[in-house]
């Protein structure tokens, strides 16, 4: 049985939160948790979060099976654009350049090799 967790509105761009999501795509829990600890992006430590509340959530559908057993891998994980906040930054002659803070939203899925 999978198990789901979401991150909303992460105030990081997409581009930025991709690169890690696609280093721990398809990787068994543990050595992702270790990927993530040890990674030095800033966007490694909610991404380690996301990754234990899911863990939990599949603990939580599944008692009395530990997830060492299960042998649980990152099934599915996906990036996808949140909203943009529109900044105005002072430009020469008066002008003014739009600054475009992007935030995203990641889904994670949490399943046991077994199943896969």
């Amino acid at each position: 049985m999978e198990a789901v967790a979401k991150l909303n509105d992460y105030p990081t761009s997409p581009r930025k939160m991709r690169l890690l999501v696609d280093l721990i795509r398809g990787m068994e829990v543990e050595k992702a948790l270790g990927v993530l600890q040890f990674n030095t992006k800033h966007p490694a430590v909610p991404l380690y979060k996301l990754l234990k509340s899911a863990i939990n959530n599949w603990e939580q559908k599944n008692e009395g099976v530990k997830p060492e057993d299960a042998k649980l891998v990152v099934k599915t994980i996906m990036v996808d654009c949140g909203r943009v906040i529109k900044r105005m930054r002072p430009a020469p002659q008066g002008r003014g350049y739009r600054v475009r803070k992007r935030s995203n939203h990641v889904t994670l899925i949490v399943d046991s090799k077994s199943i896969i």
